[in-house]
């Protein structure tokens, strides 16, 4: 009896969607809200990223939308092949998306923000680690379209602790190239002390 009860708590406490009905509202409010099309690796990593979409019912809702024209697959300007939001999946976004709950709405669009946040930030900077010794050198490059604005090189004692600086300036490319530039022009000389004490 005993096992029965932690075998239900534990069901109840996993948070992955276990009906294709409802991945299928959800995977159709993403692809409306996003409102671009969206490459077959990108839709997967997004979707299966959040921790919400199990691979097997992803795979199952995603043949469902093909074959029920609520997607379609098109290629973009450079021969990839999207995802595409049909208007019979706008409707099931609008409609339906109540059927759906509200916090795994809320935790698709996000991821997809966040991933796409993320793709925009790795072109604008480069990162690499270089071995330097005992540790390592968190090298990156603030990139412009004729130029590098940045390159800098931070010591690290370990490749975890640069990866994480490396991380960490990917949050906000732009925000941390500000700063750095802030830095610059607001650094002064110490005073001297030229008193006769």
């Amino acid at each position: 009896m005993q096992d029965e009860n932690i075998k239900k708590m534990a069901e109840m406490a996993d948070t992955e969607i276990r009906d294709v009905p409802t991945l299928n509202i959800l995977l159709c409010y993403l692809l409306y809200k996003i409102n671009h099309e969206v490459e077959i690796e990108q839709l997967y990593e997004i979707a299966i990223e959040t921790g919400i979409v199990n691979y097997f019912y992803y795979q199952d809702s995603i043949d469902y939308l093909l074959k029920n024209q609520l997607i379609s697959l098109k290629k973009d300007e450079n021969g990839i092949d999207c995802y595409v939001i049909e208007p019979k999946g706008i409707a099931c976004a609008k409609q339906l998306k109540t059927y759906a709950p509200k916090s795994y709405r809320d935790k698709l669009v996000l991821a997809a923000l966040r991933f796409y946040a993320r793709r925009k930030n790795e072109k604008e900077m480069k990162i690499e680690y270089i071995p330097a010794g005992k540790g390592y050198y968190t090298q990156i490059r603030v990139l412009d379209t004729k130029c590098d604005l940045m390159e800098l090189k931070l010591y690290a004692p370990d490749l975890t602790q640069a990866k994480l600086i490396g991380e960490k300036i990917l949050l906000n490319p732009s925000g941390f190239y500000g700063k750095v530039i802030e830095l610059a022009l607001s650094n002064e000389e110490p005073p001297y002390d030229l008193s006769d004490n």
